[in-house]
């Protein structure tokens, strides 16, 4: 593959990735809506359990990147024999890592839970949904190395298209198994997890056959079947765990967020499931654009073109600004119109409960656009321990924040919902001053990572 600094390659890379990225949000954002009209409780309810889960999908996608990186570096070195080992690699590991969140589900989510949630309800609606949902955990962790590949080589069409068979095949059995369509039993929130997870399996089958099909990956020697390579794992965790640290640092912070938001009260749980409904499609784009800065960061690195690293990140940062401010402007211009087609009238009071929040959101998508883009960068660019290092120190005070709003008699969801902003903030500016430094083009890959 050849990339440049143009827009058109940044579409090529990103759109792509974009509509790939949204799967773990297309499949909660669905659960959500089937959810809604089963049950104020089942939709309070989906709103926690789904964002945990998240975070589990998360770990297995932070890893998935270490080796996405790892493959754009080698596809910019042109060695693909290289690309082909770190692909084994990645899935070996993801296999490893989706043995171990099973088993955490299993026996460990009872006590996380027990300790963050007040509710009775919500305990046992969220523990009900696991038990069908954790058993995706496999299809999820090596759909995402597959997507690693795919993307690391700036091939990520085939994408699109799986994410579509996933979305499709989640819609139609959250519909059966929610509500107990089509000759299915009515499992409710139960259902939702179970239709996720045979989803997910779909999705992958019907990758599996694609790649098998695809002539152009040969060169990669994909069918070889290489043994496990500890010196590419180590590289890949080396890379991965400062990844996987921030997401679940910043996926973390938004689960204690949930957490905290339920001394609201549950109808304020219900009101912030809608905007995190809007959040989830909202910031598909950003996340995909995330995931194009990755490859793009390293393949122009491993070319040897650090200083087209800045100029790619600046022009991504606008472009993921412009089609998220499209895409949020009729929602806070006809709320009504725009979400009564998906959450009918039958709880509008939940609608309007959440139109305040909505311009907040607007001003989080705003600075996320370029926090989380710049950030990135630095993934990218190989810098994750020092992107963990800021993402952990403002998560920490977002964190800090959060409870001191919570629990203040002034506090509200509208004010709790703007401490975001502050966040994305300090992080763009913490990872706008690294590229400022003069000497930072004139670092050097490391020796083991050029050799392999």
């Amino acid at each position: 593959m050849k990339l440049s600094t143009s827009y058109r390659d940044i579409w090529k890379v990103s759109i792509p990735i974009i509509i790939g990225s949204a799967a773990q949000n297309v499949v909660a954002m669905t659960d959500s809506v089937f959810l809604y009209y089963k049950s104020e409780d089942d939709f309070a309810a989906i709103g926690f359990v789904a964002t945990f889960y998240i975070i589990v999908a998360a770990i297995g996608f932070g890893f998935s990147r270490g080796g996405q990186i790892l493959m754009a570096r080698r596809s910019g070195q042109e060695k693909t024999e290289s690309v082909g080992r770190t692909f084994y690699s990645t899935i070996y590991f993801e296999l490893l890592l989706a043995l171990a969140l099973f088993f955490f589900m299993t026996y460990g989510a009872y006590w996380l839970f027990a300790s963050l949630v007040d509710s009775d309800v919500i305990f046992y609606k969220s523990l009900e949904y696991l038990e069908t949902r954790k058993w995706g955990v496999f299809a999820s962790y090596i759909g995402v190395a597959c997507v690693a590949f795919y993307t690391g080589i700036a091939r990520p069409v085939f994408i699109i298209i799986d994410t579509f068979i996933l979305a499709i095949t989640n819609i139609f059995l959250d519909d059966a198994l929610i509500f107990g369509h089509y000759g299915f039993p009515e499992m409710g929130i139960a259902g939702a997890g179970l239709a996720s997870t045979v989803s997910e399996y779909i999705a992958l089958f019907v990758f599996l056959i694609y790649m098998v099909f695809d002539k152009k990956n040969r060169k990669y020697n994909i069918f070889h079947f290489p043994k496990w390579d500890p010196v590419i794992i180590r590289e890949i965790i080396g890379l991965s765990v400062p990844i996987v640290g921030m997401s679940v640092v910043g996926l973390g912070s938004g689960f204690i967020f949930f957490g905290l938001v339920e001394n609201f009260g549950e109808r304020a749980l219900a009101t912030t499931n809608i905007v995190r409904i809007a959040y989830l499609i909202l910031s598909i784009p950003a996340w995909g654009f995330c995931t194009g800065i990755n490859t793009m960061a390293s393949y122009f690195i491993g070319s040897g073109q650090r200083e087209k690293v800045p100029i790619v990140l600046w022009k991504t940062a606008f472009l993921c600004l412009g089609i998220t401010t499209l895409m949020i402007l009729p929602l806070l211009l006809f709320p009504n119109q725009v979400l009564y087609p998906i959450l009918g009238d039958e709880r509008a009071y939940l609608i309007n409960a959440a139109y305040p929040v909505f311009w907040v959101l607007w001003g989080i998508l705003t600075t996320f656009s370029f926090g989380s883009i710049f950030l990135n960068g630095l993934i990218g660019a190989g810098e994750t321990g020092l992107a963990l290092k800021i993402q952990g120190l403002c998560a920490t005070v977002y964190v800090v924040l959060i409870f001191w709003v919570v629990h203040s008699s002034w506090g509200s969801m509208t004010l709790a919902w703007s401490v975001e902003i502050l966040y994305w903030i300090v992080i763009f500016i913490m990872a706008f001053f690294y590229f400022k430094r003069p000497g930072w083009q004139l670092i050097k890959p490391s020796k083991k990572n050029e050799e392999k």
